[in-house]
Order: C-alpha cells, then sequence, then structure tokens
C-alpha cells in the first residue's frame, strides 16, 4: 500500500512483459537498444508501472559501431585489450568486448541513447562503468594516455607507476564519459520539455577493487547530471572467497555487509538515490535452487542491517528466476523453480517497500568502526610484471581455482573481518568523500587506514583526517612502508618517505611511537604491520581497536549478534555461536508466514522477523502486492497482485475470528492471525473478509 512514486522497489528485464515475470514493483527498468525496446516500454507501462531504461555503458550489443556501419569506419581498436593483443569480452560473448571510453564511443551512445528520451522513460540507467586493470594497451587507449599525461605511453604492467597511471586514466575516461552523455542528454531533454533521471547501477567499489576493474565509484558524486546509483551487491560478488583467521572461504553475508556498507558512500549525505540490488539467482547457472536461495538470504539481510538505505532492486532479469530451471540438492534434473522458493522470494519483495522506518535501534551499540577505502586500491590490485594473472568476473568456480591468492584482497579483509567477527558495526568509508563532505565520518568513532593497498590522491585528506581527530575521533593507521606503490611519482615523493609521513605530520604525531597519541581530543596510533598479517592472526589488530574504542570513552563488548530493528523489523545474523531470540514475531523468511516464541540461531544463521508487539497493524505481509485496501467496522476488501505462477501467502491481524472470507485461509485464535492462501494474477485477486 505504497506509493509508486518513491520507486522504492524495481528490477530489471530485458525480456518482453509477461505475467509470469510481473512482480508488481514501483518502477521497471526495460533492458537494451534494440528494435523491440519501444514496444516494451509501451508494454511495461501498460501493466502500470514508471518505466526506466537501462542499457550497459561499457558494454552491449554495439557492432554497428565496432564494424563500422555506424560511421563507416571500424572501431574493434577501442576495445579493451590484453597485453597479448586480445580483445577482453563480455561473459561468453565472443562479439561483444569492453570498450575504451574514446570521445568516439561516447558520441554514438549519446546518439543511440537520444531517441529513448521521446519515449517517455522516467530515468536512464548507465550500468557497469568498467575498466579492467589488466587492460591498457589498445591503440585508442595509448593515444589517450598521450593527450592525459602529455607523455609517450607506458605498458600499464611495467612498472607500479605505470600500472597505477593507468588506472587513474581508465577512471578518468569512464567518468567523462558518464559525464557527456547525461549531460547531453539531460539538456536535450529539458530543451522537449521533460524530465529524465540519470542513474548508475555499479558493483563496489570493494567488489571492483576485489575483481581487478577500474570504475568511476567516488567520481559519481561529483558528475552533475548523476541523480543517484544502484549498489550490484549480489551472491556473484559477495562469495567471492576471502581468508579470516587462516582460513580461505566464502564468507557470502559478511563480505555483502561490506560491500553495501561501502556503496552507502556513492550517495550519503546528498539527495541523490541509493537502490541496493539483491538477485534471487545468480550469474553462475549451474548452483542448485537450495545454494541460491541460502545465499540471496545472507545478501538481503545483509543490505537489511544497513538503515540508511529503504529503496530495493528486487531482481535483475526474473525470466531466469521463474521461466528457467535449475539443480536441486542431489539431483541431476533440473526443474523450475520450487513453489515454496518462489513465495519465499515475493514475501521478501513486497516486504521491502515498508522498510522506510525512521525508529531504528540497534542489538549492540558499540564503537563505530570504519575501514577506510580509495579509489586509488582499484588502480593497484594487478601486479605488475605478473602476466595477466588470471581473471575472475563471478562465473567461475573462485574456491577451484589455482594461483589465485591475490582475488581474496587480504589487505583489505585483515582490517575488516576481526572488528566485524567481534559483533562491532563496521563499515567501510570512501576516503575521497572526507575532502569536500564535512560529515564523511560523523558515523565513524574508530577509522582504520592503510596505504598498503592504496593511496591519498591528496594532501588535503590528510588535513581532513586531522581535523576528524581533533575533534575527538580515534584513528589507527596500519602500515610498515613495504608496498612498491609507495615509490610512484606523486605529491609525497621526493619529500617524504612514504604518504604516512605527511598524514603524521598533519597530525602532528610520531609515526614511529607504538602507543597511543594524544591529538587534540582525539588520539592516534600508528601499527607497523601489514595489513593482510590480519587475516592469519587477527588478535592483534582487535587490541588495537579496542584500546583506542576505549580511550575514547566507547566500551568495546564481543557479541555474536549482529542485529538492527527498523521499526517492527528484527533483523539479525549469528556471526558464530549460537543465539536465542524470544518474543513474538512472524517470519519473513517463511513462505508460510509462521509465528516464532523461541528460536535458536546457530553460527550463520540468519533472520528477518515482523515482531508482533511492536505495533497494532492488521496487514503484516504477503507474497503479493495489496492494492485498494478498505477497513471498517464489517470487512476488510483489498486486492492481491503477484506473478502469475505463485502460490500466494498472506498473513493479517484481527482481534476475533472472521466470519467468511473469499479465499482459503485459517485462523489462530491464540495468535489473533489470519493467513490466507490463494493462486496468484498480476491484474489482481480480489479478497473479501467478513468480520
Amino acid at each position: 500500500m505504497t506509493d509508486k512514486v518513491r520507486e522504492a522497489t524495481g528490477f530489471q528485464e530485458q525480456a518482453g512483459y509477461d505475467e509470469s515475470i510481473d512482480l508488481r514493483t514501483d518502477f521497471v527498468m526495460v533492458y537494451g537498444l534494440n528494435d523491440t525496446t519501444a514496444e516494451r516500454i509501451g508494454r511495461w507501462r501498460e501493466a502500470g508501472y514508471r518505466v526506466h531504461l537501462m542499457t550497459g555503458i561499457s558494454w552491449g550489443t554495439y557492432q554497428d559501431y565496432l564494424d563500422g556501419r555506424w560511421d563507416g569506419a571500424g572501431h574493434w581498436d577501442d576495445a579493451q585489450t590484453t597485453a597479448d593483443g586480445k580483445p577482453i569480452l563480455h561473459g561468453e560473448s565472443t562479439d561483444i568486448p569492453y570498450m575504451v571510453p574514446t570521445f568516439g564511443f561516447t558520441e554514438y551512445l549519446v546518439q543511440k541513447l537520444r531517441p529513448i528520451i521521446e519515449l517517455g522513460v522516467e530515468g536512464i540507467h548507465l550500468e557497469e562503468p568498467e575498466f579492467w586493470a589488466r587492460a591498457g594497451y589498445s591503440e585508442s587507449f595509448k593515444r589517450e594516455w598521450q593527450a592525459f599525461f602529455k607523455e609517450p605511453w607506458q605498458p600499464p604492467h611495467s612498472t607500479p607507476e605505470a600500472h597505477f597511471r593507468s588506472g587513474q586514466l581508465k577512471q578518468h575516461l569512464l567518468s567523462r564519459s558518464l559525464d557527456r552523455v547525461t549531460s547531453v542528454l539531460r539538456d536535450e531533454a529539458l530543451g522537449q520539455g521533460r524530465e529524465v533521471h540519470f542513474y548508475v547501477p555499479t558493483h563496489s567499489l570493494l567488489n571492483y577493487t576485489q575483481w581487478q576493474i577500474i570504475s568511476p565509484e567516488s567520481r559519481l558524486r561529483t558528475l552533475p547530471s548523476i541523480d543517484g546509483a544502484i549498489a550490484q551487491v549480489w551472491t556473484g560478488t559477495s562469495r567471492t572467497p576471502n581468508v579470516y583467521d587462516g582460513k580461505v572461504a566464502e564468507r557470502t553475508f559478511e563480505t555483502a555487509y561490506l560491500e553495501y556498507g561501502i556503496a552507502q558512500d556513492l550517495t550519503r549525505g546528498t539527495d541523490r538515490r541509493m537502490w541496493f540490488l539483491h538477485d534471487p539467482i545468480e550469474d553462475h547457472p549451474d548452483r542448485t535452487w537450495e545454494d541460491y536461495l541460502a545465499n540471496y538470504r545472507r545478501t538481503l539481510v545483509a543490505s537489511l542491517l544497513h538503515p540508511g538505505v529503504s529503496r530495493y532492486e528486487v531482481a535483475p532479469w526474473p525470466h531466469r528466476i521463474f521461466n528457467r530451471p535449475y539443480l536441486r540438492e542431489g539431483s541431476t534434473e533440473r526443474e523450475l523453480i520450487p513453489p515454496d522458493t518462489a513465495t519465499s522470494y515475493l514475501i521478501a519483495m513486497n516486504s521491502l517497500r515498508d522498510l522506510d522506518q525512521p525508529d531504528v535501534r540497534w542489538a549492540h551499540e558499540g564503537p563505530r568502526v570504519g575501514i577506510a577505502l580509495s579509489d586509488t586500491a582499484m588502480f593497484q590490485r594487478w601486479s605488475p610484471g605478473g602476466g595477466e594473472g588470471g581473471h575472475y568476473d563471478g562465473l567461475q568456480d573462485a574456491l577451484a581455482l589455482e594461483g589465485r591468492k591475490q582475488l581474496h584482497f587480504s589487505d583489505f579483509y585483515g582490517l575488516a573481518l576481526p572488528p566485524l567477527y567481534e559483533g562491532q558495526r563496521v563499515a567501510p568509508v570512501q576516503l575521497e568523500n572526507v575532502i569536500d563532505t564535512p560529515d564523511a565520518l560523523d558515523d565513524v568513532d574508530v577509522l582504520v587506514l592503510s596505504y598498503e593497498f592504496q593511496k591519498p590522491l591528496a594532501p588535503s585528506i590528510h588535513y581532513a583526517l586531522a581535523g576528524w581527530v581533533n575533534r575527538g575521533g580515534s584513528l589507527l593507521y596500519v602500515g610498515n612502508g613495504a608496498d612498491p606503490y609507495h615509490e610512484i611519482r606523486s605529491w609525497w615523493t621526493g619529500r617524504y618517505d612514504t604518504c604516512a609521513d605527511h598524514l603524521a605530520e598533519a597530525l602532528g604525531a610520531d609515526s614511529t611511537r607504538d602507543d597511543v597519541q594524544p591529538v587534540g581530543r582525539g588520539r592516534v596510533r600508528f601499527l607497523a604491520a601489514r595489513p593482510a598479517d590480519f587475516t592469519e592472526k587477527p588478535a592483534e589488530l582487535v587490541a588495537a581497536l579496542r584500546e583506542l574504542a576505549e580511550a575514547g570513552g566507547h566500551t568495546w563488548q564481543p557479541t555474536n549478534w549482529l542485529a538492527v530493528q527498523r521499526g517492527p523489523y528484527l533483523i539479525g545474523a549469528v556471526l558464530h555461536g549460537t543465539h536465542l531470540v524470544e518474543g513474538t514475531y512472524l517470519d519473513l523468511l517463511d513462505p508460510r508466514l509462521g509465528v516464532v516464541h523461541r528460536r535458536e540461531l546457530g553460527s550463520g544463521d540468519l533472520t528477518w522477523l515482523r515482531d508482533l508487539s511492536y505495533d497494532d497493524a492488521t496487514l503484516l505481509a504477503s507474497a503479493g502486492r495489496i492494492v485498494n485496501w478498505h477497513q471498517d467496522s464489517a470487512s476488510i476488501t483489498y486486492t492481491c497482485e503477484a506473478p502469475r505462477g505463485i502460490t500466494v501467502t498472506t498473513a493479517l491481524r484481527l482481534p476475533t475470528a472472521p466470519t467468511t472470507v473469499t479465499v482459503d485461509s485459517h485462523y489462530d485464535p491464540e495468535t489473533h492471525l489470519l493467513h490466507l492462501t490463494h493462486p496468484s494474477s498480476p491484474t489482481g485477486t480480489p479478497v473479501t473478509i467478513t468480520l
């Protein structure tokens, strides 16, 4: 029963309208530019949706540009290319390369998108601006290098400096292209009396760094025609293995929690929109329904533990969720989505519209720990001189890959996972934001910073950090100066051995001391260690963080229960050990919407519950969208919309048993809950309840 104008939930789809994929969200992103785009937009609009358009900014079906049909000249030299001269292709395609965003390709995109404005879409999404770290060898990139740096191109693999500068140029080219496309099209739309919003669906900075991809990331905050972003976090990104306590494993929940955390900084403190993406499947086609559901719930709950965001892309490609067969555990036969799984997905998707809750209460009010992450981490992730070093994009079995130690990104996870497993509220922080966003660190009590896998692009970062510490912040710097990228040409080289020395100068502290040093009303400690070492032995880092937190007046209380209450919704995860939940709750992860009074959760278990003692609401949850609600002393009437082929479960609270119900129902006098079930219909199932 929410207004669609807020666009709280949406999905992307390249297929034409079909009742089986009509999720009844607020908006739909019609995907792709081809001869059917206009017809698809019109049909989804007829179904009652606000309609957006989505297309790739770095890859897509742009063969007419590549082969010369567009302007009479071939442009395969604009394909991102590796050192052996091969183009980098998207997924398993043979003719869809990732593109170098040259002026020519950018103008091509402007012209391709221009007709979309006349179709009256509410928004245009330019997804995944991506430039692979192992690229940088095409002729077009060499020309861009010459123009940008005013010196001859250097092979990115030749030195750390060449690789770092290659990353800087890649980010510049992507940002330039986005700025040009959105600015030109916005101006033309306004000239036609239309208002079109532009958004960028993008992986998190954490994932792009881990997968060795360069993207604009923090630059998106400053591009004037960008209205927001979608944080593309899902099983495929978050199950990428990492190391903790010496063990390599998939940690989908923990990684997703950190990914969603850093993604917020793309729009935090601005009036721009942020949607969190969930994917009930993932790009890998050979996993089981059980695997998809379990990992979906891990990313779902991880996202809900960030109450600063309450808009969601509930699914990419619903056609592959509801109309494509996958394996079941213990079977070699593929089958379509199990009925309970479909109902469970729809309960979650419809409940997400109610997450804009002003009342937020954390189960554990310990210190808020920020882990600084800079765009420059993307520029350091490929080992120069090491060849391509493999390739990972979520479609492979990462745990089976050989020689993928670098994929673990242990320098970051060595800093982030130890306090997270202590149950603290950990959030990565976009380092660049401290320059021009005065409140960037207002939600941080202890900040962890290292320059062993990233660098500060400007000395003003250190002056901003010094101001925050002087006002009462606690800073832990971790690093031993061993990173070869300390020696690249930049603002600190020639005067300081490492950029950490300038940080110490700005703070008025001694970087050679190994104790807590007071700085104004705050404090700093320099810990001479490799961040990656704490993935093997986390205790020293935890002790240093605890010391700083307690020096700042905070109580460091280890816990295994990471949980938040958002209005009536309790969201929680057990990091290790067990935790007991007691009360009266409706289980939103149960396709039957069962009642929970007492539940012992084990290690890795997750929960999303509606607290029935929080308020006296009548409508509690449903696998369908409830519209046309009317309630008086004699009856309740409403219409329930859901994609065809789903068994809809709805839970209402009534003080006494109803006299009649027009669909199958069961009333429990003890809990006062009425459960209703019926087949779904996107045009709506009318329900009447006589009281």
